[in-house]
């Protein structure tokens, strides 16, 4: 389904915009607090919005699921693969806000 693969693109989209946010919240923590707090707050919101298309994208596979039965094994295949690396990214995002907490 090219939309699971649309959405999915901002998914990742949103994680790495998460990610570069977090990362300019801790780089500017010292000498700009409230600027970092901008950014952290931005990383957070990205976050959000990637686990917002994620459960889009659950609903729409459920849907298929309803509708025609299982999805075909290369599609999921595919999925699973780049739900991995979202998964991952995440972690990653994650990862930076408790560096940005505990400094």
């Amino acid at each position: 389904m090219k939309i699971i693969q649309t959405v999915v693109d901002h998914i990742n989209d949103e994680l790495d915009d998460a990610n570069a946010y977090v990362k300019l919240a801790i780089e500017n923590k010292t000498k700009h607090r409230n600027l970092a707090e901008t950014f952290f707050t931005l990383g957070q919101e990205e976050l959000k919005h990637s686990m917002m298309l994620h459960n889009e994208v659950v609903k729409l596979i459920e849907d298929y699921r309803r509708e025609h039965g299982e999805p075909p094994a290369e599609m999921m295949a595919v999925y699973d693969y780049l739900h991995k690396k979202s998964i991952d990214k995440a972690e990653k995002v994650k990862r930076y806000q408790q560096v940005y907490n505990q400094t």
